[in-house]
């Protein structure tokens, strides 16, 4: 692995600002980046350890602001949701700030077994979106490609009722399906039909050697 010097927050894919709160994560996907690489986009995402606050965050996140940004994504190299007060603490500076900027949060759907509480009316307090991995439409599959840290029923299910409590309370969610990985077969269909049930959008993202899709 490359050497990290210090802690990077924020990069740009396009006209997008992520911002990458932890390396943690409660999966440990078949077809997960940091698998490949260090980087995204050239940045070393790689944090050198997980004791930073928001500040440091948001000091960051003024410096790199661009009036060109089109969006604010929480999405680096782990489940955003693990730091649920730093992700919520610094979409409320930005929501001060920049109202115009819409805020998306890209999660595994762990939140509410994490925090062991359903946090997701927190959310709805500053995110506007939410892209919510579901992976397959059964929990073995879903264990073999994500290899959760919890129990796989528990952990797929749990998925999915984080989906139907986002779409509950008015945040625009979008289940995602990885497609194109490896020899999984995944069943398109039926991931769309339980996405379309639960009254969010779907989408397929075309898995990449480099990374997939936004």
């Amino acid at each position: 692995m490359t050497q990290q010097t210090e802690n990077k927050f924020t990069y740009y894919l396009g006209d997008i600002m992520y911002i990458n709160v932890t390396n943690l994560c409660t999966n440990r996907c078949e077809f997960c980046i940091k698998s490949t690489g260090d980087t995204v986009g050239g940045i070393n995402l790689i944090l050198e350890d997980e004791k930073f606050t928001t500040e440091d965050i948001i000091n960051e996140l003024k410096m790199t602001f661009s009036d060109k940004c089109g969006e604010v994504v929480f999405c680096g190299y782990g489940e955003p949701l693990i730091k649920l007060d730093i992700v919520k603490n610094t979409a409320k500076f930005i929501k001060e700030n920049y109202p115009e900027i819409p805020l998306r949060v890209n999660t595994n759907g762990h939140g509410n077994l994490i925090h062991k509480r359903n946090i997701v009316p927190e959310l709805a307090e500053f995110i506007d979106k939410i892209s919510i991995s579901l992976n397959s439409d059964n929990a073995e599959q879903y264990a073999r490609i994500c290899s959760p840290n919890f129990d796989k029923e528990i952990a797929y299910q749990a998925v999915k009722d984080f989906i139907k409590e986002c779409v509950k309370n008015n945040i625009d969610t979008t289940a995602t399906v990885v497609s194109g990985f490896g020899d999984y077969s995944v069943n398109i269909e039926n991931c769309e039909k339980i996405a379309r049930e639960s009254g969010a959008k779907f989408r397929i993202r075309e898995w990449l050697p480099a990374g997939y899709d936004t």
